[in-house]
């Protein structure tokens, strides 16, 4: 009884509060908002979320906002404590492998070994489990057959309906990227699949990637619209951060609250069709 009144003194004090928020920032919650439109719309601009640290492992804390690490990276995976890895079809918060003081919100499309084509407007996936996995997870409408292989078309739209592949300005994603490529290169490597259309005056009708092991394909809901792996890579699980978890707060570009997200999951908001 005498422990635990002292440990309400200590917490009421400035110090103690201090050292409380410190411990729930490093390894339970900490707060993000989403910066861009890349992930629109499951999430939207103006969200303000917490993100679930402990979902895969307990990363390496930093200092909020000077993003000063507190302990040193004696494992060399960014991680204190080793956990599950990103499934296929996760939202993660990651930091950006080119700069990682930035975070980036995407969805996990493929992990490693898995295979991607991407197209002017879709995305196919083969895992690297085969073909019985692909019968046995996804619906026979969504399978194709490609080179001999089973392939799995848009594997995340239907469970998650907001996906879009809308232009905003600056043309399809696929076009940039073949513009990309044909300047600087991308990750994804252009080919030739004669069981995709080619409606393009370019030698080649899709993208290519294998997927590396132990790593993480990130590509933004809004596909047109979203820097993201198809650009500068895998991401590696010692950037890998958390999971979007609950929004606390929300408000539009004209500081509008949205209310109706207010309090809401993100598996709530992600499973249904966003206006």
């Amino acid at each position: 009884m005498e422990l635990l009144k002292k440990l309400y003194k200590f917490s009421n004090s400035w110090t103690g509060t201090i050292i409380i928020v410190l411990l729930v920032i490093f390894f339970v919650a900490q707060a993000f908002v989403i910066p861009s439109g890349s992930m629109k719309k499951s999430l939207l601009v103006g969200d303000h979320l917490f993100v679930k640290k402990y979902k895969y492992g307990i990363p390496v804390p930093y200092l909020p906002w000077l993003e000063i690490p507190v302990f040193p990276d004696l494992k060399g995976n960014g991680h204190l404590f080793e956990g599950e890895r990103p499934k296929r079809g996760d939202i993660v918060v990651f930091r950006y492998p080119l700069n990682p003081k930035i975070h980036y919100v995407k969805r996990n499309v493929a992990v490693g070994g898995d295979r991607l084509l991407y197209t002017e407007d879709a995305l196919y996936l083969r895992p690297h489990e085969g073909d019985a996995f692909i019968k046995q997870n996804y619906e026979k409408d969504m399978i194709v057959e490609i080179g001999g292989e089973l392939w799995v078309k848009d594997p995340y739209k239907k469970k998650f309906p907001n996906i879009q592949y809308i232009d905003e300005g600056d043309g399809s994603a696929y076009m940039l990227m073949a513009r990309a490529y044909l300047n600087n290169g991308i990750d994804m490597e252009p080919v030739y699949v004669k069981e995709l259309s080619n409606d393009s005056n370019l030698p080649f009708n899709a993208f290519y990637k294998e997927v590396e092991k132990d790593r993480f394909y990130m590509i933004g809901d809004n596909r047109n619209n979203s820097n993201d792996s198809r650009f500068w890579g895998s991401v590696e699980y010692k950037y890998i951060v958390g999971q979007p978890w609950i929004i606390y707060f929300s408000w539009d570009d004209n500081y509008r609250i949205r209310w109706n997200r207010i309090g809401k999951t993100i598996g709530s908001l992600e499973s249904k069709i966003y206006e």
